[in-house]
């Protein structure tokens, strides 16, 4: 029987910029013999008994506990707290990166959170973005099964195997990249391409004036993330 070490504390944070006073919990665990401290955004009235699409989010950078709060702050907190969705994301647990070592959580973390949230359809949408968007990318290639999109913003699968390639088939993909980012930009591109022509279920933006970290809230990025999300719920919006 696998033990985890449960809920550090509860908290009800940012009521002033956040009006909507959703909960949001940081909690830790043992993964794959790691010890993981991640958060967690509940949506508006939130219920147990109750099935929610979810989330599961890599930050970028350096992927700290402080780049995981301005992260699910900036980017996913008021859309989850709106439209129903639980947010989870993992801070690296040991100065590893989630497409490097840290992987090792993988796949104990999954089986926990749907063991221990409300998801529904039982599987989740990964998100991330840069170094979150190549852990996504390299989590959803390891573990298709668990997911029904993944988005990068920016993001790609970096230097896999067609056969890492292949597993993500199934899955809803969405790239996002700043048109002042031009090493992405190409790299994404050319990866967007390689796969549309294989009939995957792909879509790809590039965002006008935007640099390396996509700021969501220009050109509703944000409300489009999210209904890229709702789409992939109903086959990609095919």
């Amino acid at each position: 029987m696998r033990k985890y070490c449960q809920t550090l504390f509860t908290m009800l944070l940012g009521l002033a910029a956040f009006p909507s006073q959703a909960e949001v919990l940081e909690q830790s665990g043992n993964f794959g013999g790691l010890d993981v401290s991640y958060r967690v955004i509940l949506p508006d009235d939130y219920n147990p008994e109750q099935m929610y699409p979810a989330i599961l989010h890599f930050a970028g950078g350096s992927q700290t506990w402080n780049i995981v709060e301005r992260s699910t702050d900036s980017d996913w907190r008021q859309g989850a707290e709106r439209d129903g969705y639980i947010v989870i994301s993992p801070a690296s647990p040991n100065g590893e990166l989630y497409f490097q070592g840290a992987d090792r959580i993988f796949p104990d973390f999954l089986n926990y959170i749907l063991e221990n949230f409300p998801v529904a359809e039982g599987k989740l949408h990964v998100t991330g973005h840069s170094n979150g968007g190549l852990s996504a990318f390299h989590i959803a290639s390891l573990y298709p099964d668990y997911f029904i999109s993944l988005s990068g913003y920016p993001g790609l699968l970096n230097g896999s195997s067609n056969n890492r390639l292949e597993a993500l088939r199934p899955l809803c993909i969405f790239m996002h990249v700043g048109d002042r980012d031009p090493s992405w930009r190409s790299a994404m591109q050319a990866q967007y391409q390689a796969l549309l022509a294989r009939d995957y279920k792909i879509h790809f933006q590039i965002e006008e004036d935007q640099t390396h970290r996509l700021d969501v809230s220009r050109d509703q990025l944000g409300g489009r993330l999210f209904a890229e999300l709702e789409q992939s719920r109903n086959g990609c919006g095919e």
